[in-house]
């Protein structure tokens, strides 16, 4: 399979994007897939491959998405460039690699719902600490084993 090929296949980043952004508000109101996909009149195997940036949401749909995460249309693009800016800006930090993975699992989701609740900068900056401690000390323990 040739490279032209296969970029073809991978999720545009932008679709990813907003389908996490779908995935993060869901979860944010306890809203869940079937539900979603109810209120949609989809399957939640759809809302799933839309949460993926697999498939790619309408206009329509996603002002229909909007309509029921209660959220404006703009807030699905919130984190990307601005496009009038040109292309090299406008990619900007699009949900890709290790951040898109994290916030693709449960726990993920729930830590960037809540952790900006935390009123204290002190005390985020303490977990980040601890995260960061825990994650180095898993490290080592894999290169005893």
């Amino acid at each position: 399979m040739n490279d032209r090929m296969e970029s073809d296949r991978s999720p545009n980043p932008i679709d990813v994007h907003v389908g996490l952004q779908v995935r993060l508000r869901r979860k944010e109101l306890k809203i869940s897939q079937e539900k979603l996909a109810e209120t949609l009149g989809l399957t939640f195997q759809q809302v799933q491959k839309y949460e993926r940036g697999a498939n790619r949401i309408s206009a329509s749909k996603l002002y229909e998405i909007a309509r029921t995460l209660r959220v404006p249309i703009g807030w699905f693009f919130d984190g990307l460039g601005d496009p009038s800016a040109g292309r090299g800006e406008a990619s900007g930090t699009v949900g890709q690699g290790y951040a898109h993975d994290f916030l693709m699992t449960q726990e993920g989701a729930d830590l960037a719902n809540l952790f900006p609740k935390i009123p204290q900068r002190r005390v985020r900056r303490r977990l980040v600490d601890l995260i960061r401690s825990l994650a180095e000390n898993d490290e080592g323990d894999a290169a005893v084993l």
